[in-house]
């Protein structure tokens, strides 16, 4: 089974440390920055940063709706890693300055791919659907970061 992978990113006129906090408040935050494909959303452990666990549904497609237990890990300044416990999905989060006062966040999505012919089209239009999806979640957070 081959890894998909799907990643976006953004630049703001914000500092590292103003966008990190945003993105690591899953309590209050990131419920703002949702789109519509995401429901059920639910904090079951902490709310900051790492040691976060957080629940959601996540409608990909019509027919697919992922079922998602995320925990948050921070392995390095800058990055917050959420890990599926109902997958193999791993998302991490990159937040690096780009210079003076601007930031850049990247969000980079990774799974075990289905086999065979519905592999192929996983692996070929799940990266584009998913980007989408987390390009709007940049955008809203590009109106709460002003």
């Amino acid at each position: 089974m081959a890894q998909v992978h799907a990643r976006t990113e953004r630049t703001y006129s914000a500092t590292p440390e103003q966008a990190y906090e945003a993105v690591a408040d899953y309590a209050t935050v990131r419920p703002q920055l949702l789109p519509g494909q995401y429901s059920e959303y639910e904090v079951r452990a902490g709310g900051v940063g790492a040691g976060t666990q957080v629940h959601w549904k996540l409608q990909a497609t019509e027919k697919r709706v992922r079922d998602c237990l995320f925990t948050v890990s921070a392995p390095k300044p800058g990055t917050l890693v959420e890990t599926d416990a109902n997958s193999s999905m791993v998302i991490t989060w990159s937040i690096s300055s780009a210079g003076a006062g601007r930031t850049t966040v990247a969000i980079e999505t990774t799974w075990t791919g289905a086999t065979g012919i519905g592999g192929f089209f996983e692996r070929t239009f799940a990266p584009k659907g998913l980007n989408r999806i987390h390009d709007e979640v940049l955008a809203k957070l590009a109106d709460h970061l002003k």
